[in-house]
Parts: structure tokens; sequence; C-alpha cells
């Protein structure tokens, strides 16, 4: 790996979450990296912060490239594809882009080995988990670089069926934000019940991390957890009844499938496309 070329195009958030875990797991060399995307000072800050190489040039980027990494906005990934020129045959095109399907990048790049992946935002810290899976044309070492390079992410899963893809966008992808909205909402009701902000976000944020380790821990489904934690008549059961009254599972449920046919949606796009106010990505 250290030997190989890396191109990112579009250099976000995730794509730094990828090079940073890389460098740190010391599975490339910096001067093998390089960033590419429409803000020179972007690159300048990479560049400074990790050593690495960058341009706004996609297809000088890619000339060299061993390995090429796609994480441009779903809404800019037809624009980009026509500027991409110059991909290597042999090269791996490795994309992060929801709801862009192995056909789509396929036909718009003219390659044939394409990985699709979908990580989510614990990658920032090496906690994430990426789905992934690949075009029939991705050789055995590209498939081992791949698990490399998600693996510098956290967590990482290969399936064969593509459709997995747009429900872990739904579910994986996106769920780190149901989790902040649902920690949100409870350190509100701590303060709303008279606790100061600090206490109550470190309430809640242990409560969640105990439970996740514990639930981890204890290899048992999370009803009887909940069962084990639920006296009859007291102050879980009670709340528990409210949250069920209100729609709790329904709500969650229906959150993730609307997630999914946005992710459905994102994949079938017209060029040029841009959302209105009222679309989710």
């Amino acid at each position: 790996m250290l030997k190989k070329k890396i191109a990112v195009i579009g250099p976000g958030m995730m794509a730094e979450a990828m090079i940073a875990g890389l460098l740190r797991k010391k599975l490339a060399d910096p001067k093998n990296l390089i960033a590419s995307g429409p803000r020179a000072e972007r690159g300048e800050e990479l560049n400074k912060k990790y050593a690495i190489r960058s341009t706004t040039d996609n297809s000088s980027a890619v000339q060299d490239a061993d390995v090429v990494v796609l994480s441009v906005k779903p809404q800019r990934l037809t624009e980009v594809m026509k500027g991409l020129k110059g991909i290597r045959p042999d090269a791996l095109v490795l994309s992060i882009i929801a709801g862009a399907t192995i056909k789509k990048l396929g036909a718009g790049l003219k390659h044939k080995a394409i990985v699709r992946s979908m990580p989510n935002t614990p990658g920032q810290i090496g906690e994430g988990i990426t789905v992934w899976c690949a075009s029939k044309e991705v050789t055995e070492e590209q498939q081992a670089m791949t698990r490399d390079i998600l693996g510098a992410l956290g967590e990482e899963v290969f399936v064969e069926d593509e459709s997995y893809l747009d429900m872990a966008t739904a579910l994986s992808g996106s769920g780190p934000a149901y989790v902040f909205l649902f920690t949100e909402a409870l350190i509100d009701a701590g303060v709303h019940m008279g606790f100061p902000r600090r206490i109550a976000e470190q309430l809640v944020l242990q409560t969640i991390k105990g439970s996740a380790s514990f639930y981890e821990g204890a290899s048992r489904h999370p009803a009887t957890l909940r069962n084990q934690v639920t006296s009859p008549g007291g102050t879980s059961a009670e709340a528990l009844y409210y949250l069920e009254k209100a729609g709790f599972r329904t709500a969650i449920s229906r959150a993730v499938w609307a997630a999914y046919q946005r992710s459905l949606e994102l994949g079938k796009e017209k060029p040029g496309h841009i959302p209105d106010v009222n679309e989710q990505e």
C-alpha cells in the first residue's frame, strides 16, 4: 500500500478522515497522496496538515493514480465525471458518493474496476463503519486495497448485492444524524427539568456510550436489555409508554425509509439538478 498512488477527488471531511487514517496506520506515503478540488486554499490546508500534494486539476491528479477516490457531492458527480480524463485502465475507482451506482460511475467514467461504498461520520475518528461492494472487474489485490483504505475509517463490511448500499446509506450512513438528534433531545429534556446543560450533556453522553458498550458485550437482543431496566409500574415503564404512544418506533422506521428512498433518487437525478429546500440528503 505504501507504494500505491492515491488521488482523492473532492477533499471534504470524509476524504480528509480517509487521508488521516491511511497516514496514521502507515498505509500510505504522503508523497503518494494527492487531493484535488475546486478550492486551492483547501488543498493548501491539507498540504500543511498532512504534507500531501494538492491541485485544482482533477485530470492531472488521476493520471498516475493506482486508486482514485471519488468523494464529491452527488449533485456534482455528472459534471465531475465529464472532466475526469486519464484514469488508468488498471486503476481502482473507489466511490463514497451517496446514491451513485456502479453502473452510473462506469458509464460516466468509461471505467470498469469500481468499488461503491458508504462510510459514516464516526470514520473521522476511526470509529466508523463502511459498507461496500465491487464490480466484477475489481481484482483480489484491489479488493485487499479497498479493505485497507476503508479500514482506515473503522470497520468495513463487504456485500455482494449492490442494493444493500442504498439501505446502508439510510441506516448507517445517515445513522449518526439520528443519534445526534436523540442525544440533543435528551440533553434538552435534562435542561428543561433543571439540570445545568454541562451536567445534562455529561449524563446523556456517558449513558449513550455505556449503553452501546453494554449492548455490544452482552450479546443479547436489545429488547431483553430494555426489559431488564423496565420495572413494572416504574419510571422507565412510564417513559416508554409515552414514547410508544407518540409513535417513536414508527417515526424512526419512516425516517430511515425516507432516507433510503432519497438515496435511490440521488442515483437517478438528472445532470445539474439541485434539490429544493424541502429535499434532504
